[in-house]
């Protein structure tokens, strides 16, 4: 007989606990996972002003109330006060010498009458000593004088009887000049600047010394010695220089 073919199938024990693939005791955390790798990342310090920086604003906040300072003192000053400008004109010139020596050197010596006005109400002028005057005929000093000192009050009018002298080179080729201009425009422009340090009074307070400039421009009929010389145009401008 023959033997009956047996088939054999596996047979689960149902009774058997089930394993899982992950211990029991192990988190999701314990599993291996590839690692990633991420670039250092490196936080920038906090920024702070430089010494320099702080110095440099403090230095423009200084100006800046030293600006502001100055402003309201000027205009309390102004309104105060009430400045204004000296007036200044060439009245009269006389000439007692304009000659050419042998060695062509022109010997000029001029006589010349300023009047200076001061128009405030509430300041002084002080006139200081160091002044300087001249004479020129285009760009050519002819003499130097002086202003004397003085001081002048409110409101005041002084006029200055100056005497300027000096001398001339290539006397000849000026004197030749001279003679052109006046037969071409009959009369003769010259100049007179005037360098004068200066004091200015307001009320009873005395401030610190400035430099007054005075430039008139005039035309002569003529340049002769012991002549009657006519100032057929006298135009005088003022500023002034700390």
């Amino acid at each position: 007989m023959m033997a009956e073919h047996q088939r054999i199938h596996p047979v689960h024990d149902v009774e058997a606990p089930h394993r899982p693939l992950v211990p029991g005791n192990s988190y999701k955390s314990d599993r291996v996972f590839p690692k990633r790798t991420f670039p250092a990342m490196h936080s920038k310090p906090p920024k702070r002003r430089s010494c320099c920086c702080r110095f440099l604003c403090w230095t423009l906040s200084i100006l800046l109330i030293l600006i502001v300072a100055i402003g309201i003192t000027v205009g309390i000053i102004y309104l105060v006060f009430r400045p204004k400008l000296p007036k200044y004109s060439v009245d009269q010139l006389r000439i007692s010498q304009f000659s050419v020596s042998d060695s062509n050197t022109l010997s000029a010596t001029f006589n010349v009458a300023i009047t200076a006005t001061n128009p405030n109400k509430k300041i002084g002028i002080y006139y200081e000593g160091g002044s300087h005057i001249s004479a020129l005929y285009m760009d050519t000093q002819l003499c130097e004088g002086s202003l004397p000192k003085f001081y002048q009050g409110h409101r005041n009018t002084t006029v200055l009887d100056l005497s300027l002298t000096g001398e001339a080179q290539d006397a000849s080729a000026l004197m030749s000049r001279i003679q052109e201009q006046l037969q071409q425009t009959n009369n003769i422009p010259l100049d007179l600047k005037v360098n004068q340090p200066v004091r200015v009074k307001l009320g009873k307070l005395k401030l610190f010394k400035i430099k007054f400039r005075v430039r008139c421009k005039l035309l002569v009929d003529n340049l002769g010695a012991n002549n009657d010389i006519s100032i057929s145009s006298s135009d005088c401008k003022f500023r002034f220089r700390l």
